[in-house]
């Protein structure tokens, strides 16, 4: 009589399995998008793409059609895939996004006294700060983008919608793309870094009102930034 009770390949467990590889390489994608190794408007055969991530095929493509409704990636039927354009129209969208979101966060984070790391936020953007002001050391770029993200990320923590949050971390891949489009110059990060603190003033003075004036003011100082300019 055949026993099929040890049988380890049915397919309830090569699902898992199946997941398992397509969760990897979407992370490993995820991954070189955010630091670049991916740039923007790079195009990749499929081949290619899984040489680079060094997984399967099929967990391969269900990672890319993920990446492609976050917005990261275009898939070019029997051709491959092309990265997200990080052009003004673009840069400009996914910025006023996070802008909404970071307003939004304040509010909720200050009117109900949700925890929030005013006191290590506030040490890590002077202390960035100051070393901008100083000189532009290798590793500064990137401990900038880092600093900067840790108050965008501490906001979108306040979003009580779990549909919010996940829009955000969308988003938040997106602006790691365009980030990379351009190196961070000392007098930026200094200057970022003191938007970031007077928007950490009106949490210490428990004012929603004004910290939303100063995420604003933040946003159209890094779109300038950026070249785009009010319409």
């Amino acid at each position: 009589m055949q026993d099929n009770h040890g049988d380890s390949t049915g397919p309830a467990l090569r699902k898992p399995a199946a997941e398992g590889l397509t969760e990897r390489a979407h992370q490993a994608l995820l991954a070189r998008l955010r630091d670049g190794r991916l740039p923007s408007g790079s195009f990749l055969s499929m081949p290619m793409l899984v040489e680079e991530l060094g997984l399967p095929l099929a967990a391969t493509r269900e990672a890319v059609k993920r990446a492609e409704a976050g917005g990261l990636l275009t898939i070019l039927p029997k051709r491959g895939i092309t990265v997200m354009d990080a052009g003004p129209v673009t840069t400009r969208e996914c910025l006023e996004l996070r802008a909404m979101f970071d307003c939004e966060g304040a509010r909720r984070i200050i009117e109900t006294g949700a925890p929030f790391p005013l006191a290590a936020l506030r040490a890590a953007h002077e202390r960035l700060r100051d070393e901008a002001a100083e000189a532009m050391t290798a590793d500064l770029p990137a401990r900038a983008i880092r600093t900067d993200l840790s108050l965008h990320d501490a906001l979108a923590a306040g979003l009580g919608s779990a549909l919010a949050r996940r829009l955000y971390a969308e988003n938040r891949d997106r602006i790691a793309v365009i980030q990379n489009t351009r190196p961070f110059l000392a007098d930026r990060v200094a200057s970022a870094m003191r938007e970031h603190l007077a928007i950490l003033d009106a949490f210490e003075a428990g004012d929603a009102g004004r910290a939303a004036r100063e995420i604003r003011d933040h946003l159209r100082h890094t779109l300038r930034w950026w070249g785009i300019y009010p319409e």
